[in-house]
């Protein structure tokens, strides 16, 4: 794998993934459950801040992992099994889809005012996506340990 770009696309998936699953993990564990916390009357600014500031933290490496991810499977360096990359894919697609099917109706239902129904089925479908970017970020240590072990 000499290709200069394709070298500067893997490494832009693996570091956005390794960011990714630090995020998820701190929102999984830290960050949702302590929704309940806070008071009915601050709730929704709460919620709309969250939102705001959560979203400029991770559409950017959300979009570059899904770029690169399918750059990469379509142009799949030496020594990378392609069903690690074809996997790597399916697991972004299948957060994308967490996301935008699950999570944020949960956000836009709670922007109305804290539910704890809705609370509990935001941390508790959440863990899919937490999972999922595990499981991301082991493929690519796998990838990485390859290509180390291969040079």
């Amino acid at each position: 794998m000499n290709d200069l770009p394709v070298k500067i696309i893997l490494f832009a998936n693996i570091s956005s993934t390794l960011f990714m699953t630090g995020v998820i993990w701190f929102v999984q564990i830290v960050h949702y459950p302590l929704f309940a916390s806070v008071s009915a009357g601050r709730f929704t600014d709460y919620e709309r801040l969250h939102s705001e500031r959560t979203s400029r933290v991770v559409i950017g490496p959300m979009i570059v992992e899904l770029v690169t991810a399918s750059i990469l499977v379509w142009n799949a360096p030496d020594g990378i099994p392609a069903w690690q990359l074809g996997a790597g894919l399916t697991l972004v697609a299948a957060i994308w889809l967490s996301t935008f099917l699950l999570q944020v109706p949960a956000h836009s239902r709670l922007a109305k005012g804290f539910d704890d129904a809705v609370h509990r089925r935001l941390v508790l479908t959440n863990w899919f996506r937490t999972v999922a970017w595990s499981l991301r970020s082991l493929l690519s240590l796998a990838i990485v340990w390859n290509l180390i072990a291969s040079a």
